[in-house]
């Protein structure tokens, strides 16, 4: 295990700044917290170097990329040996209309957060998900509105 540096109060300024607009250049950053641009640009770099900063994208709009519809599954498997947990991982994690994957504590066993087009498309997506060997029960819950997210 990592020992982690301690963030002090700039530091965490800096990634308050850079969470909610990434695309700030460095002389913006450092005037919002109080720095010159020389040390808030290596500041920046160390978090960056220390896996702090894990990058930087572009947040879509789904609807605008033609996938609106918006699923979240939950996932029980019958199966718990390794390779089948790491066989079933590997082909969820590869469908491209999977944007979030989690493997939970307890049941179910997994949380998939799915955006499709519509509903005849997560149909496709949900036999897929059906006919993986480990799956037992998958149960769909189509999103209705998104109240908050930090995507």
């Amino acid at each position: 295990m990592r020992n982690p540096r301690a963030l002090d109060r700039i530091d965490r300024d800096i990634l308050f700044h850079l969470e909610r607009d990434g695309r700030l250049s460095n002389v913006e950053l450092a005037r919002r917290v109080g720095l010159t641009p020389p040390p808030c640009l290596r500041r920046v770099k160390r978090l960056e170097d220390e896996g702090v900063i894990t990058g930087y994208r572009a947040v879509l709009d789904p609807e605008a990329v033609g996938r609106g519809f918006e699923v979240v599954v939950s996932v029980e498997i019958r199966m718990t040996d390794r390779d089948t947990l790491l066989d079933f991982e590997a082909a969820v994690a590869a469908f491209d209309e999977v944007v979030e994957f989690r493997r939970c504590f307890g049941t179910p066993d997994y949380f998939l957060r799915v955006l499709v087009a519509d509903p005849a498309a997560y149909e496709a997506h949900h036999m897929k998900l059906l006919g993986l060997p480990a799956v037992s029960r998958v149960v769909s819950h189509q999103t209705m509105k998104r109240i908050k997210t930090s995507d």
